[in-house]
């Protein structure tokens, strides 16, 4: 939480209440705090307390008090998210994330602190997040993207890319995993998510050959850190930077480099072709992903075309023709075509 000493006191004990009370994870917790200076800094520039030619990078909060905030009404909201939403042109998704970053640090000092009256945004409705497919890779794809392993690293790279598309887990996830999450003799893989949850998923025959194959190989002389299962070359569990660099080398590889796809594109193909190809309960595969609320999950939920494509043919009427006048002719006629 590299934010926190640029924050104002009250801030700072928002943060420390929101990760280690309510369990959030840090990554989280910057980025509620990265919303609410830039609320605090549009707030002072919007009040005419800074000159208003102050660039709003370099606008102070840490001069923020409860008096300063007790002031806040629900037109400084407002205000506030007409700006990021108009000044800043942010992605509806951006604009949710800091209505909520506004609604949870309020709903602490009103409801958790008892330190205001009344709550600005109570009446604040986040704005609608703009709903858009999932990108992700087919099946043929998928398995092209396994066949283009190789290289001295092919053991780890095959490994990492199989629990990739098969068991759907986040970069940070996969990372984080240590020789004694794998319990073999249930075929069962621990996994750490946000907020450091923990969830378990089932290794299938395809990532249990892998993890073999690459444990065969694994480094053990010079291991720095003899715990993770990934280790890079350098001895030391393997860094989310050096993932991302060797998906993005193998999907370039197949020609999908710079199409929009990344690591996080392979977690929503495994639940693609979960669902898919596997009939998968909608919520058997919120679990697997370790998702807080179904609706986030139903993403996945998006039907192919080739299902479209059944779908319509499915129809009953789907053979159904349009007479034409010499076959009205003959049916009056009693004529009956061979």
């Amino acid at each position: 939480m590299d934010i926190l000493p640029e924050m104002p006191e009250i801030v700072r004990q928002y943060a420390l209440y929101y990760r280690n009370i309510k369990g959030r994870a840090p990554k989280t917790v910057n980025e509620y705090c990265s919303d609410l200076r830039t609320f605090f800094r549009f707030t002072k520039h919007f009040r005419g307390y800074v000159s208003q030619d102050t660039p709003m990078e370099e606008i102070p909060i840490d001069d923020i008090d409860l008096e300063f905030i007790r002031s806040i009404t629900t037109m400084d909201i407002f205000e506030f998210m007409n700006y990021a939403a108009d000044g800043r042109s942010n992605m509806s998704s951006t604009r949710q994330r800091k209505s909520s970053s506004l609604k949870s640090f309020f709903n602490y000092l009103t409801v958790h602190e008892g330190l205001l009256d009344s709550n600005p945004t109570e009446n604040l409705t986040p704005p609608k997040k703009a709903k858009t497919l999932p990108r992700y890779l087919t099946l043929e794809q998928s398995r092209e993207l396994l066949n283009a392993v190789d290289g001295p690293d092919k053991e780890r790279d095959y490994c990492i890319l199989t629990l990739f598309l098969n068991c759907g887990m986040r970069l940070s996830e996969l990372v984080s995993i240590n020789m004694s999450d794998v319990i073999h003799n249930n075929s069962t893989l621990r996994i750490v998510g946000k907020g450091s949850k923990e969830r378990i998923v089932y290794l299938n025959d395809a990532c249990l050959a892998s993890i073999d194959a690459y444990v065969r190989v694994r480094p053990k002389d010079d291991v720095k850190d003899k715990n993770a299962l990934f280790i890079s070359n350098r001895g030391t569990r393997i860094s989310p930077k050096t993932v991302q660099a060797m998906v993005n080398k193998y999907l370039t590889k197949i020609g999908l480099g710079g199409a929009g796809y990344s690591v996080h594109k392979l977690r929503h193909t495994a639940a693609t072709l979960m669902y898919q190809y596997g009939n998968v309960d909608i919520r058997v595969l919120q679990d697997i992903l370790g998702h807080e609320n179904l609706g986030t999950t139903e993403i996945y939920t998006h039907t192919s075309s080739k299902q479209m494509e059944e779908a319509v043919n499915a129809n009953p009427l789907s053979k159904m023709r349009e007479k034409t006048d010499k076959q009205e002719t003959e049916t009056r006629m009693g004529i009956v075509s061979e």
